[in-house]
């Protein structure tokens, strides 16, 4: 199967999940935290999702929720229900948590910490080999490399202000990912110190 990784923005996209279980819980979670509008239709809906704002919808009205929706998500198992509502999404972003390569979207595991966001996708072969490598990769990151990316988005702000070649600011960022000293902070955790550190650095390289 041909599938790219993106990231896809979800401030008010309008989400119709079919299902209330487990899974559609999960999926409602995930759009509802990034920004979603989320309806699912099903018998019930928990007192979490209700109060991020999802609605519960009924199921006798799924076309117009389809027609509502921007991405259609299929998490019931309802079989005869699932592929109707698939069927009638032709033309919307659909993802299908029973069936997922006869969608278009595929939601992979993912998780955060900090700004860092990672997905995880096995292109289908192992959900649990997917569980394990986040384990694996989650206790790998540290809360230094949260701080680097903290400041290397900092001073990307800064050389964007005043030097206008892209090369020549990548050539800076390595600089300053290597610089003993900052690193030196992070391992102190002494983040505005680095800051007024990177201004210095940078202002003295813009005045050459």
């Amino acid at each position: 199967m041909d599938w790219t990784s993106l990231y896809y923005k979800t401030s008010n996209l309008n989400v119709f999940i079919l299902g209330a279980g487990e899974v559609a819980t999960r999926r409602a979670n995930k759009f509802l935290d990034h920004g979603a509008n989320v309806r699912l239709a099903g018998n019930n809906l928990s007192e979490e999702l209700e109060d991020k704002g999802a609605e519960l919808c009924s199921t006798h009205n799924v076309d117009e929720l389809v027609e509502w929706a921007d991405l259609v998500v299929v998490a019931s198992g309802d079989n005869e229900l699932s592929d109707y509502v698939s069927r009638i999404s032709c033309d919307k972003l659909l993802n299908r948590a029973d069936y997922p390569y006869e969608g278009n979207v595929i939601v992979p595991t993912s998780f955060k910490i900090g700004d860092i966001e990672i997905s995880i996708f096995t292109n289908g072969k192992s959900p649990l080999m997917a569980r394990q490598l986040r384990k694996k990769i989650q206790s790998i990151i540290t809360e230094e490399d949260i701080l680097e990316i903290e400041l290397q988005d900092y001073a990307r702000s800064l050389l964007k202000e005043s030097i206008d070649d892209q090369k020549e600011r990548r050539e800076y960022l390595y600089r300053i990912f290597e610089d003993e000293k900052i690193n030196e902070f992070i391992r102190n955790n002494q983040i505005d110190e680095a800051k007024v550190y990177i201004d210095n650095l940078i202002g003295d390289c813009s005045d050459t």
